[in-house]
């Protein structure tokens, strides 16, 4: 096989249905998977002689609220061999949970905890799925696109109590109005600076 699309057309064949899509974009194959088969896909893309894509690169999630499966669950391999990458998606929602990777790559632990820290995405089968990146007791899932900018919660260093304390988010001013309009493409008044320019 000496081209991506060879590759995602054996990739489609050997699988079946498990393979929902296969698609080659930036010299990258990505194929979309069901979520029940995510295990014998990617046992199978890391031990078939032909496709050999034992390296564990990166797992992460990517947020799309408006769909009901909202989230894509994504794994990036390597195939040392064949010098080839290959991403593998599947989606999934809030409560539907995808298996844990760990048995077939182990280094896709930590990238688990932080795909359920940063997403909520859940993992069946994972040995310690907990927050990672967030502080004990953290509300929420900071990488969702519902998330708020200004989080829920605000951390500082009280002096009279002499320890932190945790408080809800208060602004203390409001939103300031931008115009929006770059300088380069010219404001109706004379930016701060300009006031010896050439008028």
């Amino acid at each position: 096989m000496d081209t991506l699309n060879e590759v995602g057309d054996y990739v489609a064949s050997f699988f079946g249905d498990a393979v929902k899509g296969v698609s080659t974009a930036y010299d990258e194959l990505t194929i979309e998977v069901d979520r029940g088969s995510v295990i014998a896909v990617l046992r199978g893309l890391r031990d078939d002689p032909k496709l050999r894509f034992v390296s564990f690169i990166d797992l992460t999630a990517v947020d799309y609220p408006s769909r009901e499966e909202r989230f894509d669950v994504v794994w990036h391999l390597l195939s040392p061999k064949f010098n080839r990458r290959i991403r593998v998606k599947t989606t999934t929602d809030e409560r539907s949970p995808v298996a844990s990777t760990i048995e077939i790559f182990p280094a896709a632990d930590w990238f688990e905890r932080e795909a359920y820290d940063m997403y909520g995405v859940l993992f069946t089968g994972h040995p310690d799925l907990r927050r990672i990146l967030t502080d004990y007791g953290f509300e929420g899932y900071p990488l969702r696109k519902d998330f708020p900018l200004t989080g829920y919660v605000e951390v500082r260093y009280d002096d009279e109590q002499k320890r932190v304390v945790y408080e809800p988010v208060k602004l203390t001013q409001e939103f300031r109005q931008f115009d929006f309009l770059s300088p380069w493409e010219g404001t109706d008044y004379v930016l701060p600076g300009d006031e010896k320019a050439k008028q």
